[in-house]
């Protein structure tokens, strides 16, 4: 009880620490609050105790029991959890990419048929192939084995999240910098690990500031984007002030085309009320993927006249309204279960104090 009593509750995750817990208590805690079904206890502790102590994240038991719900949701303590089907839905998905990047099936087919270093070939392996880094390490292989993988199929690798907290290796690949285990191979490669998959998931959910007073929101924006919720409660308070009914999903911006979004679209309709030109609305809203945003004039601006429509303060938060789309779901799932779920092991966790 003497390591858990030194967790003092903190606001923020994000803030470093001034004084706490040594390494020893803080992973005594951990196993502590790791949940039954959890096997190797102290290698998971050791884990998470390293991913808090080098990027600076205070130890407390809300934002342990965070990395652990998460954990919990992801992968429920499987390092390289088995998926059902995934042969079948990695080719399912390959087909697709090729198809939308106009790659001839008879090409697909060809390049898969040829034999790895394994004695078998790519498509016999990929149909074998029983977790995501089984999968991933096979497609690697080919990319770099088969004539001309990396032009016509660099981009077709189906894994694109990875180990138990099922982190994006995009994510990981960005932040490169600082990670601090030696390792040979690809940053990828290390994702599948469970000290770098916990390492860049911690990162993901805590090592950003953010203005939440409730755990849900980060749960929210590990799966739909940093600053996924306090968009969407931006969006929220633009629909009160605007005719069009925005989608909820805390895109504020349409990068993918010069054209602008229906976000950008309805702050420009407010004209006069904001006294801004587009091309300052775009400047601030180009922020949106940053903490910055809150203090643009734009922002504040928007909720003060939406707090003045409603004659009380609108929320600064709210659970993003995304679909879940991937070819691992087979059902009808959102952020907004997601991260519930996710609170809900966090306060389970939390219980076990």
């Amino acid at each position: 009880m003497l390591a858990l009593g030194l967790l003092a509750l903190a606001a923020c995750s994000h803030q470093p620490q001034t004084q706490g817990p040594t390494p020893e208590q803080v992973r005594s805690a951990i196993v502590k609050l790791l949940p039954p079904s959890a096997s190797d206890r102290q290698g998971w502790a050791q884990d998470i105790q390293a991913a808090f102590d080098t990027q600076a994240l205070t130890p407390t038991a809300d934002n342990l029991c965070s990395v652990i719900a998460v954990i919990e949701q992801e992968s429920n303590f499987q390092v390289d959890p088995q998926v059902p089907g995934l042969g079948r839905i990695a080719r399912q998905e390959i087909d697709r990419r090729a198809g939308s990047a106009h790659v001839p099936g008879f090409l697909v087919d060809a390049a898969l048929g040829i034999k790895s270093p394994t004695g078998r070939t790519y498509a016999q392996r990929i149909a074998s192939a029983r977790s995501e880094r089984e999968l991933s390490e096979t497609f690697d292989d080919f990319i770099g084995m088969v004539p001309l993988g990396q032009q016509l199929f660099g981009n077709f690798n189906p894994v694109k999240t990875a180990g138990p907290m099922q982190v994006a290796v995009a994510f990981a690949e960005a932040n490169a910098r600082g990670y601090p285990y030696p390792y040979k191979g690809s940053l990828r490669q290390q994702v599948f690990t469970r000290r770098g998959g916990v390492y860049y998931g911690t990162a993901h959910l805590l090592g950003y500031p953010a203005p939440y007073t409730e755990p849900l929101y980060r749960f929210a924006d590990f799966n739909a984007g940093h600053y996924a919720s306090r968009n969407a409660a931006f969006q929220a308070a633009l629909n009160r002030l605007v005719k069009a009914r925005l989608a909820l999903d805390g895109d504020l911006i349409n990068f993918s085309s010069a054209t602008p979004g229906q976000t950008e679209l309805a702050v420009r309709s407010l004209g006069t009320r904001l006294n801004l030109s587009d091309s300052e609305i775009r400047r601030s809203l180009e922020k949106g993927d940053k903490p910055d945003f809150e203090q643009t004039y734009l922002y504040r601006r928007v909720f003060d006249l939406a707090d003045q429509v409603t004659g009380r303060p609108v929320p600064r938060a709210i659970l993003p309204g995304i679909t879940l789309e991937s070819p691992k779901i087979t059902r009808h799932l959102t952020t907004a279960w997601f991260a519930k779920r996710v609170d809900e092991r966090r306060a389970r966790c939390v219980g076990r104090e």
